[in-house]
């Protein structure tokens, strides 16, 4: 009841405020029913975040039920893409910028979180945030001609965890104790698209110079780690021929043309030769919303084309592309069989979602194939060192903005202990 509507003699009896308390009131419903008509309806929510819409927090969740139904009550809002879209352009058309959305923590295209406590602690990554927003730093960058850049690739190496040094000097324990054991170990690391396409790059953005420093001193360091591929050459070659690049305008990730070279780039550095029989085709194309558009809040496709893959020139080995990448994937219907233009040693392959997109292709290049992530390594820890015991070859594929802020599951102190005792422990020869 609204202070108009007391009784005179009520001590918080106030006519004056009727008026304003009544659309206030009138505001709110519309605010709730709108939406929950919608729903009666048919008007359902959508995945706009690159993530599985929010669960309704459970009472066994304790304070979490309270923590997470502010999450949940925002995920299924109904018609919250279009409102998203509708401010997205109403910035655009006003005041020509983007709408400030996408600065949640914990947004973006690589899930999951790093196992373990970071050096700084909470106050730290808090100051870090708070410098990162003062500082003009987006989630993500608009450049020229449609494209889009994640503002990750900056701001992790403007502000990273730990010296570049040290995160390839834990990189490299892991190789060791790998190689120690008597199995073969390659390390990969996909390039960040401002790395690779950095012609549609604004000329002015928070970071720019830091980022060029440090991505120069990046790959200098790489390059000089043992058994590291190098799939930057490829990617310009596949660039030179599509004739654009073979990265997303609108995702930070590569398209399949990208997914192919590294199934074949991989194959290659285990094998030698083993790719002169690979044929593939052209079958089709597909679609699904960007992970940068949709971080603006935008509904922007992008399209690509899909391959068949044939490893001895005539039979078609692709998968279906993973829609989930959590624990252990195998592939090994063919173990143990010698197959024309596949990879016969059983292979453990460690990566993030550069690894989920190509997971079309990097199965029909091997015989025996176990994909892991390493973002959620901290729930699968006993699994993936299993799957190291298991294969005769391991394989890492981070992405450079990761390796560059020094924050990754696999450097964690405790995991590259539990797999230097446990490989040591179970060599192969």
């Amino acid at each position: 009841m609204h202070e108009a509507w007391l009784p005179r003699e009520h001590s918080l009896y106030r006519p004056r405020h009727g008026r304003r308390q009544l659309t206030a009131l009138v505001c709110a419903a519309v605010f709730f029913a709108v939406p929950a008509l919608g729903w009666v309806f048919g008007g359902r929510p959508s995945e706009i975040e690159n993530r599985e819409l929010a669960d309704f927090p459970g009472i066994a969740d304790g304070w979490g039920f309270f923590t997470g139904m502010s999450q949940w009550a925002t995920d299924h809002l109904v018609f919250r893409d279009a409102a998203i879209e509708a401010a997205d352009g109403i910035s655009h058309g006003v005041f020509g910028e983007p709408a400030p959305m996408g600065q949640g923590e914990g947004a973006g295209p690589i899930p999951g979180v790093p196992d373990g406590p970071r050096d700084k602690g909470d106050d730290g990554d808090s100051q870090q945030q708070q410098q990162r927003q003062s500082a003009g730093y987006a989630e993500v960058i608009e450049g020229s001609d449609g494209w889009l850049y994640y503002g990750d690739d900056i701001t992790d190496k403007c502000f990273p965890e730990r010296p570049l040094t040290e995160t390839f000097e834990r990189l490299d324990r892991i190789r060791h104790a790998v190689e120690a054991s008597g199995r073969r170990f390659v390390l990969t690391i996909a390039p960040d698209k401002t790395t690779m396409v950095p012609q549609h790059l604004p000329d002015s953005y928070a970071g720019k110079d830091c980022a060029a420093e440090a991505t120069e001193q990046f790959w200098k360091l790489a390059e000089q780690q043992q058994n590291f591929l190098d799939i930057r050459p490829s990617l310009e070659d596949v660039a030179e021929q599509l004739g654009r690049p073979p990265y997303f305008a609108n995702d930070t990730h590569w398209t399949d043309d990208g997914a192919m070279m590294l199934t074949r780039d991989i194959a290659e550095e285990l094998q030698p030769g083993v790719t002169d029989s690979w044929r593939n085709r052209g079958v089709g194309w597909s679609a699904s919303d960007g992970d940068l558009a949709s971080m603006l809040g935008r509904s922007a496709p992008k399209t690509w084309i899909r391959y068949q893959l044939m490893p001895d020139g005539s039979t078609d080995r692709t998968h279906d592309a993973l829609r989930k990448f959590d624990g252990p994937e195998r592939y090994d219907a063919d173990a143990g069989k010698d197959i024309e233009g596949t990879i016969g040693a059983p292979t453990a392959l460690i990566g993030d979602s550069f690894t989920f997109a190509s997971s079309r292709y990097l199965p029909a290049a091997f015989a025996d194939l176990t994909l892991l992530s390493y973002p959620q390594l901290g729930d699968h820890k006993k699994a993936t060192i299993d799957t190291f015991i298991r294969s005769e070859i391991v394989v890492v594929q981070t992405v450079e903005r990761s390796v560059a802020e020094g924050d990754l599951p696999l450097i964690d102190e405790g995991f590259i202990k539990m797999v230097e005792r446990r490989l040591a422990a179970n060599p192969i020869r």
